[in-house]
Order: structure tokens, then C-alpha cells, then sequence
């Protein structure tokens, strides 16, 4: 099967949505789809344009990076160790799977309540909404990656008197990377994604509030600023994750 290359790659990725927006802009232009409910694109980005040189934007944009960026550190790095030794340690492993297998299928969504209750409505609970987004998936899949890696290398270190911490740093860790790597990707979307719905409830700033704010007084072009920005925050993370991939992950960059 022949392959295309990185550019034909890139040219194909940036072509996709520019031609999902050409779309949406001629049938807003030509009547096929109602105005009121789904503005064109150049409208939208019109509206963009202008919050943006006001700086209104970039407050609420900040807020949800920095709420994301805090919740992924509180749920990833628990997650990642707890996931090595679950690997490494089969009796870690039976006394903790099945508390992940019981609270996993919680909706994050319905215990935000519950969070607002413990933690107020300040900004632990918006970082801890999205430290529980990022903990399962990045626990699960490092657990995933630490029980595929062959036995022979765990055997090997031993033999060799590696430390326990040696075993995690030169064997669990290096050979379950890319589980963890596919953990953080799916983490990190969880988060953003708890991280906006977190925002309409109790906040002053974030696109979460923004897109509540604006649903309220129906502003429609704001709701739609509000989502594309989160998709292009979750495009621009996916590329910069997928680099960093690349970088401890050498072996799979002709993939």
C-alpha cells in the first residue's frame, strides 16, 4: 500500500474543516439553513474578531487553560503513578480495580453537585471536575500499557537487582508509554470537555460561562465563539500532545 506524505497528510487534515465551513457559509448565504440558529461562519468569526480586540476573550480563554492545565496535573500525575504500581503489584491491582470499575461509569457531569457542595463554587471545583476527567482514563490505560509490556523485561531487571524504583523508571514507565500517551490524549479531552460544563455553573469566567452567559441574553454568535473555541483548543492540544509523542515515543514518528 503506498503512503502520502507528511504534507499531503497535513494539506488533507486542513482541508476537511475548510470545506465543512464553505459549506456551512453558502447555505447560510443562500437561505439553506436558518441564520438565527446557525450564523455563518464569517459572522462568527466577525464576533470573534471583536471580543477578542476588547480583550474579553482572551480573560475567559485563560481562565479555562489554567483551570485545565491545574486539573490535568491534580488527576494525571496520581493516575500515572497509581497505574505502574497497579501494573507492577498484582495485590495493589485486586484491592484497586474494583473501586475504578464501580466510580469509572459515573458520569462526571452528575457529581458536579456534589463537588460544588464540598469544594464551593471558587475554583477547586472546576479543577477538581477536571482532575476526575483525566484520573480514569490515564489510570486505566497506563494500567493497560504496564500489563502488555513482556514479562521477560520485568524478569531481567530483576535478576539484575534493579531497585523497585528503577523497575518503574527504566522498565514500567518506558514500556508503557504509549498506553499512557493514549491515556492523557483521552484525559485531557475529558477534561476540557468538564471544564466547560463546570464554568456555567458558579463562574465569572471561562468559555463555560461565556457560552452560558451568552445562551441566556441569546446571543448566538457568542455561544458559537465560545464553541469553536473549544475545538480549536482541543485541535491545538491534540497537535502539541502528538509532538510531544514524537519526542519520548521516537521509534513511532513513520507511523
Amino acid at each position: 500500500m503506498s503512503r502520502i506524505s507528511k504534507t499531503s497528510e497535513r494539506l488533507i487534515a486542513l482541508a476537511s474543516p475548510l470545506a465543512l465551513l464553505l459549506a456551512w457559509e453558502v447555505a447560510a448565504r443562500t437561505g439553506g439553513i436558518d441564520t438565527r440558529f446557525f450564523p455563518a461562519p464569517t459572522v462568527i468569526g466577525q464576533k470573534a474578531l471583536t471580543m477578542a480586540a476588547s480583550g474579553e476573550l482572551w480573560e475567559h480563554l485563560s481562565a479555562s487553560l489554567l483551570r485545565l492545565l491545574l486539573g490535568s496535573l491534580l488527576g494525571g500525575i496520581p493516575a500515572l503513578a497509581l497505574g505502574i504500581l497497579m501494573g507492577l503489584y498484582r495485590p495493589i491491582r485486586v484491592a484497586i480495580d474494583p473501586l475504578i470499575a464501580a466510580t469509572y461509569p459515573i458520569p462526571k457531569s452528575a457529581i458536579l453537585p456534589l463537588i460544588l457542595l464540598i469544594f464551593g463554587l471558587g475554583e477547586s471545583s472546576k479543577i477538581v471536575m477536571v482532575a476526575l476527567g483525566v484520573f480514569f482514563p490515564v489510570v486505566i490505560n497506563t494500567l493497560t500499557g504496564v500489563l502488555q509490556i513482556d514479562r521477560i523485561y520485568l524478569d531481567v531487571g530483576k535478576n539484575f537487582g534493579a531497585s523497585r524504583w528503577q523497575t518503574f523508571r527504566t522498565i514500567a514507565l518506558p514500556g508503557a508509554m504509549p498506553s499512557i500517551m493514549a491515556g492523557i490524549k483521552l484525559g485531557v479531552g475529558m477534561g476540557l470537555i468538564l471544564i466547560a460544563i463546570a464554568e456555567m455553573v458558579g463562574a465569572k469566567t471561562g468559555i463555560g460561562f461565556m457560552i452560558w452567559d451568552a445562551w441566556q441574553v441569546l446571543s448566538v454568535e457568542i455561544m458559537y465563539v465560545g464553541l469553536v473555541m473549544i475545538a480549536i483548543l482541543g485541535f491545538l492540544i491534540t497537535l502539541l500532545l502528538n509532538e510531544v509523542e514524537m519526542l519520548v515515543l521516537p521509534w513511532r514518528r513513520d507511523r
